[in-house]
């Protein structure tokens, strides 16, 4: 086996402690990354709670679960243990509503949740609107996020409301 010379050593240990000490203090733009596709830890002692006030939670005030009703459908949505705030003034323990129309299932945690015909967001902190739905029966649930548009860990969402549209 052939001897190293010291400035092949040195290059050689160089590199490896530079790969190391990267994997150890990853740049700001891969902290960002990360912070973007992980959902907020939901704020102390909060989680997805129908029936106990001292948790975060979010329901339906109106329409009623059952409930008939025209086309235009106001609906309008409560929350207990969390602050309403728009994505632009975004706190520590604070988020906005999204509504999921028909949706089969929740979102994914790790990623925004989507702006789309299913998922109407309400970024600027509104708790009420009139939605638009054709004539049947429709599913509706509200899905609490961050300023980012990402989902608490655990999710805070209300249960599934069905309601018929005449």
């Amino acid at each position: 086996m052939r001897p190293i010379s010291m400035f092949a050593a040195a290059l050689v240990l160089g590199s490896g402690l530079a790969a190391a000490a990267q994997q150890a203090a990853p740049p700001a733009a891969q902290e960002e990354e990360h912070a973007a596709a992980h959902p907020a830890a939901a704020p102390a002692g909060m989680a997805m709670c129908e029936k106990a006030p001292h948790h975060a939670r979010v329901f339906f005030i109106a329409p009623k679960n059952g409930a008939t009703v025209g086309q235009d459908v106001p609906v309008k949505f409560g929350v207990e243990g969390i602050a309403v705030a728009p994505s632009s003034d975004a706190k520590p323990g604070s988020g906005h509503h999204h509504l999921l129309i028909d949706a089969k299932e929740l979102p994914p945690l790790d990623a925004p949740i989507p702006n789309d015909a299913t998922h109407k967001h309400y970024g600027k902190g509104q708790t009420e609107d009139t939605i638009h739905l054709e004539p049947g029966t429709h599913t509706l649930q509200l899905d609490f996020a961050d300023a980012k548009h990402l989902q608490f860990d655990p999710p805070i969402v209300s249960k599934k409301i069905t309601i018929h549209v005449k």
